[in-house]
């Protein structure tokens, strides 16, 4: 999809039909295929967005009022045949973002596993490290390095629980925030206008 095609608008009246603020993408494409991923070998009612239109569509939902709802408004210059353009891109681009908040609910469940496991490795490890501090301090009490010894051993410990303090404080509430994006384009209402349907369609 050529980005010359793309058109972002924000409209506050929320579309032709809306009757809540929202926001809305506004899309000019000469076909609707160039919605589609020209590499997917599936039927056209099937196919995948192409990605540099996903892309496209979040960025810009990423930039919109999270306290209002989205709509997509796709300007044709023709219509494909069939006739059913709204149907078929309504299904894409919902499905689409739907899976793609499955996905990414799926990779915070696993961060999470990681976390755990790594926790429970890291408490286990810090607790090795302490034990073996104090029993190198008891070893070597008379030596000035005593204190050295252990609290290195017990510092390399505490750098074992760093991975799960990331993910428990960091890097979960993204991906969380990235799935709650998706959950608001997979509702999103699409609405085609263009020369073939001179009311527009909406979906």
């Amino acid at each position: 999809m050529h980005g010359d095609a793309l058109k972002p608008h924000a409209n506050p009246a929320g579309g032709p039909d809306a009757g809540v603020d929202s926001s809305v993408l506004e899309l000019y494409l000469a076909d609707p295929r160039q919605m589609f991923n020209s590499m997917d070998p599936a039927p056209f009612r099937q196919r995948d967005l192409d990605l540099k239109a996903a892309e496209y569509i979040v960025d810009w939902a990423r930039e919109a009022p999270k306290d209002q709802p989205l709509g997509l408004v796709v300007h044709l210059g023709q219509q494909a045949e069939g006739g059913d353009d709204g149907s078929m891109l309504r299904g894409a681009v919902n499905d689409y973002f739907l899976g793609r908040a499955v996905v990414t609910r799926k990779r915070m469940r696993q961060l999470f596993r990681t976390g755990r496991i790594s926790l429970l490795i890291g408490l286990a490890f810090m607790s090795l490290m302490m034990l073996a501090g104090q029993a190198a301090y008891s070893l070597f009490s008379r030596e000035a390095y005593a204190v050295l010894i252990k609290e290195s051993l017990i510092i390399s410990g505490w750098v074992a629980l760093w991975r799960p303090a990331e993910i428990f404080l960091h890097e979960w509430w993204p991906i969380l925030a990235e799935a709650r994006l998706y959950d608001r384009l997979a509702v999103m209402p699409v609405t085609l206008l263009g020369i073939d349907a001179p009311g527009g369609l909406a979906a």
